[in-house]
């Protein structure tokens, strides 16, 4: 069993991605649907979206517009 990524962090983006685990709304509700081979590619992109949020923290802030 795979546990859901959730920091207790909840707050969605623009974009409905949670700033606190990196998974999209579908992927937050559809979580305990969902095969562990799709949990990991789950969890796989919500690291990669962590990982540009924390690349480029201005430009996430700014809601796109740099400042």
């Amino acid at each position: 069993m795979i546990p859901a990524p959730c920091k207790r962090n909840c707050c969605l983006n623009e974009a409905d991605v949670c700033m606190g685990c990196g998974r999209t709304l579908t992927e937050i509700t559809g979580w305990h649907q969902a095969s562990s081979e799709q949990k990991q590619q789950i969890l796989q992109k919500a690291a990669e979206r962590m990982l540009a949020q924390s690349e480029f923290p201005l430009f996430q802030a700014s809601r796109g517009k740099p400042s």
